[in-house]
């Protein structure tokens, strides 16, 4: 197991360039975020760019991402990434124990956020504050289909306060913005 051999199994499976790069600004965070905590960056690299490398196929809750996990231990993936990526979904009922499996769902939908954000502003990532996302999340109607409540659940479940989780996952989104598409 190494970072592209989970590179080509994501793109094996994940056709659409926007799941991609959701992925890719899930393994930014996970990657700053490893780095913050003295973790192995590759491994939760790993865990961001394959946590919704199934939906494509197996979209419904019954499936995703529990037929992933399936694939993924098939392929003799680890069960501690196995089991970080089943509790980023939290329909699936798996606990999120370790660190690696907080901060995966701590960044997953705010991520997803601050690209909607991001997306459609002049300068893209590149001079986003935290106010402005602050004050998108309140508008319930702007990117309706991005969880709140996840986010708010993952930023108490990684005890860090939420202005800290957005600022920090911002710069680890800017440092990768031209592969994620939130360049002007």
């Amino acid at each position: 197991m190494n970072y592209i051999d989970a590179l080509n199994l994501m793109h094996e499976y994940t056709k659409s360039d926007a799941l991609r790069k959701h992925m890719y600004a899930v393994e930014a965070a996970m990657r700053a975020y490893a780095r913050k905590y003295g973790e192995d960056e590759e491994k939760w690299a790993i865990v961001g760019v394959l946590h919704d490398f199934d939906y494509e196929m197996y979209p419904t809750i019954q499936d995703h991402p529990l037929k992933g996990s399936e694939i993924l231990k098939s392929k003799r993936y680890p069960d501690d990434i196995r089991k970080a990526i089943l509790g980023h979904a939290s329909f699936s009922n798996v606990q999120r124990e370790s660190l690696m499996a907080k901060v995966l769902y701590a960044c997953d939908e705010l991520c997803g956020f601050i690209s909607a954000v991001s997306v459609i502003r002049p300068n893209k990532i590149v001079d986003l504050e935290v106010s402005s996302v602050k004050k998108k999340l309140k508008d319930k109607a702007f990117a309706k289909n991005v969880k709140r409540e996840d986010i708010d659940l993952g930023i108490k479940e990684l005890g860090v306060p939420l202005e800290e989780h957005i600022k920090f996952v911002i710069e680890a989104m800017k440092a990768n913005a031209e592969k994620l598409g939130l360049k002007p």
